[in-house]
């Protein structure tokens, strides 16, 4: 199968975006990283691209290199019209579970954009707090180019963070994995316990009562 050129693929990833543009309509795009792993935070962006310029390899960050999210991330905020970021730690995840506590980061992400928009097309997650209308889509990561933009920003900003943990907490190999559970992640919990950044709920099959 031919591959499709990239502008023309980048246009295809506006199709959610294109009609609210055209009506001149504010349009920010938000996703999350991070409600699978068994440890640290769940962090959302929301961010507001313009219409031009579309900046070449922007697709969702599960399909990228950790090289290529590096170089996009930088372009990305160059670009942005606004951009903000949320986060929910582990206790939060605990305490309201993984959806609320994506939902209270997904407020805090609009929240720290310090920016009105007039649509939010979000990554499959529905009825947020948040002060305007509100699109949900499934799979949006891979279809919306605003959500895509998010979803690298989350990722790269979650996996620096989780570098940084795995220096305050060693031996888990946050660096490496982000706190999925991989075998060697959960053969650590086994071998040494828990850490503060892990999440109780997702562990307790792994962890002696």
């Amino acid at each position: 199968m031919p591959k499709i050129p990239e502008q023309q693929r980048l246009f295809a990833m506006t199709e959610y975006e294109r009609p609210l543009w055209e009506e001149g309509l504010i349009v920010a795009g938000m996703d999350e990283v991070g409600r699978g792993p068994l440890a640290g935070p769940v962090v959302t962006c929301c961010i507001i691209m313009p219409p031009e310029p579309l900046i070449e390899g922007v697709n969702d960050s599960k399909k990228l290199s950790e090289k290529k999210r590096e170089t996009l991330y930088d372009r990305i905020l160059e670009t942005a019209v606004a951009c903000g970021i949320g986060m929910a730690d582990e206790k939060t995840i605990d305490d309201i579970n993984i959806l609320n506590a994506t939902k209270q980061a997904f407020a805090l992400a609009y929240k720290d954009m310090s920016a009105e928009c007039d649509t939010v097309l979000v990554d499959a997650v529905k009825d947020l707090d948040i002060p305007c209308r509100q699109q949900p889509i499934i799979h949006g990561d891979a279809l919306s180019y605003s959500i895509a933009c998010a979803s690298i920003i989350a990722k790269v900003t979650r996996d620096r963070l989780m570098v940084k943990l795995d220096e305050e907490y060693p031996g888990y190999g946050f660096k490496k994995h982000k706190g999925y559970g991989t075998a060697e992640h959960i053969a650590a919990i086994r071998t040494m316990g828990p850490c503060p950044i892990h999440r109780r709920s997702f562990i307790k099959n792994f962890v002696e009562k």
